[in-house]
């Protein structure tokens, strides 16, 4: 089946954006520089439209020749996260943003423009240096001839992890979603968005449009539909214990309560520091209503979200694997991962969860270049 649309697609990881846009979407660029993610690229679509490079390196002689209908940039998220050093788009790995963007000018100057313009972050970019970070890229997408728009979505509405994402974008003459006059009721426009938007120049603001899509199905899957019970590598009685010690008693009371019923549940949890009582100490913090807690990338001991499963009144602990992982960033069971468990988690910890992208490609890119379409007709 021939494609009605296409891409490319820059900081690509394990392809998560090709196959949240699916079958209906040709690429016809991909870029990452991290050899296990392009790895597990080529392994699940083949390499024939992937570059491992550095996307500096990359010229417009390597590009398409004709426009495409989107680009796609998941810049890394480093230096902008609240839980980094927050640099901002100034930092050495969010910085490279500045590549991507040489990109869509030299295209632009080339004359094959993308139609549509895509980012995803942290939320945190809405308020890396007071805003200004935000306001840096809303400014080049305007001066570049494209209205913006951002919104913030969740993938704990698709999949059971709590996993929150600004989505920026560009919307090129011709490519016109449906779009509000105001900031929409409907959750993805929070307090942080609107407030950035209202710090933008004058100038920029007068190309800004708030979009009227919003996802309104809840997530249908719980954490305990996508736990490996019958894994073989649950802790031992004697380490459980020491991480239920970890709790605090309002914790400790919830596990109990959740034995006592008898019910079959699972929670995620992380390690966190605290003070108590003029005290740094360590925790364990749990939660039990079905979602888990945003993966992260194993760079530190406690980034790493460890499983509790309550079955029959017993209490299991081991750290999430990557199938897990995967399931929690909507990947399919039949998603090749790479070898080294660090690896798989690494390629899942920076990816977009794939069910969030085939939203936006159903609800906001598709229709507003089916409205290009039209308008050519």
């Amino acid at each position: 089946m021939d494609a009605d649309f296409s891409f490319l697609e820059f900081f690509a990881g394990g392809g998560m954006t090709r196959l949240g846009l699916g079958d209906r979407w040709r690429c016809r660029l991909a870029n990452d520089i991290d050899p296990q993610k392009c790895a597990a690229y080529r392994a699940n679509f083949g390499g024939s439209d992937l570059i491992e490079d550095d996307i500096s390196k990359i010229t417009l002689a390597q590009l398409p020749k004709t426009p495409t209908d989107l680009i796609w940039g998941s810049f890394p998220c480093q230096d902008l996260s609240l839980a980094g050093a927050r640099s901002g788009i100034a930092g050495k790995r969010s910085g490279v943003f500045f590549a991507f963007w040489k990109i869509v000018e030299d295209l632009a100057a080339a004359r094959r423009r993308p139609r549509i313009i895509a980012l995803e972050n942290v939320t945190g970019l809405l308020t890396s240096n007071g805003g200004r970070d935000f306001a840096a890229i809303a400014k080049l997408m305007s001066r570049a001839g494209y209205n913006i728009s951002a919104i913030v979505l969740d993938a704990k509405t698709f999949t059971p992890q709590s996993r929150p994402r600004l989505f920026i974008f560009g919307f090129g003459a011709g490519a016109e979603p449906s779009f509000a006059s105001s900031p929409p009721e409907n959750g993805t426009t929070p307090a942080a968005l609107r407030d950035a938007v209202n710090h933008l120049p004058p100038d920029v603001r007068q190309h800004w449009r708030w979009l009227t899509a919003a996802p309104m199905a809840r997530c249908n899957i719980r954490l305990s539909d996508i736990v490996d019970w019958d894994a073989a590598d649950w802790h031992g009685p004697e380490k459980t214990k020491t991480l239920l010690d970890m709790m605090s008693k309002t914790q400790r009371d919830r596990i109990e309560a959740i034995q006592r019923h008898g019910a079959r549940r699972a929670g995620a949890a992380f390690r966190r520091t605290r003070i108590e009582g003029g005290k740094t100490v360590q925790r364990v913090e749990a939660r039990f209503d079905g979602v888990a807690g945003c993966l992260r990338t194993p760079a530190g001991g406690s980034s790493r979200q460890i499983v509790f499963a309550i079955e029959k009144g017993k209490v299991r602990s081991r750290l999430i694997n990557p199938r897990e992982a995967a399931r929690l960033m909507g990947l399919p069971e039949d998603y090749v991962l790479p070898e080294s468990p660090n690896a798989a988690l690494k390629l899942c910890g920076d990816g977009v969860c794939a069910p969030v992208v085939q939203w936006l490609a159903e609800n906001i890119f598709e229709p507003a270049l089916k409205q290009r379409a039209r308008q050519a007709a």
